[in-house]
């Protein structure tokens, strides 16, 4: 992505991080968690991925398409799980953002190179208003509801996984806006 190197590389840590915690959750108990934590593992590692700062690392050619072609494939597999459950709308929406971003850097590695400067494009648009939205909500949820007190694992502690998904929702907003 592009903007500086050192927001960049904060951007790699931040979703690695939230990805490894997701891949923890995986193995959770708790089968609501282990469902939805491959897709967040999968968003977080593939974000980490394409947040590394152009200047210290530019992706061969085929990578674009790569990209765009795995998680085209998530946003499938989101639709389809969709059936069972809202929160998958979310992945798809994730799953296509991701592929955009993809098409676009393929396209034009520089950014937005096909728009002339005149303004952000109402794809990019519509995305960032749509994590906005859910970076705001996912805050909101964050807010302790009282109760608990009963000792679960790190793989089972909904209050993690709500702060990791509320750490790759303003990372997606961040990489577009450096798109």
């Amino acid at each position: 992505m592009h903007g500086p190197a050192s927001s960049g590389w904060l951007l790699v840590v931040l979703c690695a991080a939230a990805g490894a915690y997701c891949l923890r959750r995986m193995r959770s108990g708790v089968e609501a968690q282990r469902r939805a934590a491959g897709g967040e593992a999968l968003m977080g590692f593939g974000m980490a991925a394409m947040a590394v700062p152009a200047a210290v690392f530019t992706p061969p050619s085929w990578a674009w398409p790569a990209y765009a072609l795995v998680f085209g494939a998530a946003a499938l597999h989101a639709l389809w799980a969709a059936r069972a459950g809202a929160h998958h709308l979310h992945h798809l929406m994730g799953a296509l953002a991701m592929v955009y971003m993809a098409a676009v850097m393929a396209v034009s590695p520089q950014g937005h190179g096909g728009h002339g400067g005149a303004g952000v494009p109402l794809v990019t648009g519509a995305l960032l208003l749509y994590f906005a939205g859910y970076v705001l909500l996912s805050g909101v949820r964050l807010v302790p509801a009282g109760g608990g007190g009963e000792t679960v694992g790190w793989g089972d502690r909904p209050e993690l996984a709500r702060a990791c998904r509320l750490s790759m929702g303003i990372a997606m907003v961040t990489m577009l806006l450096t798109l």
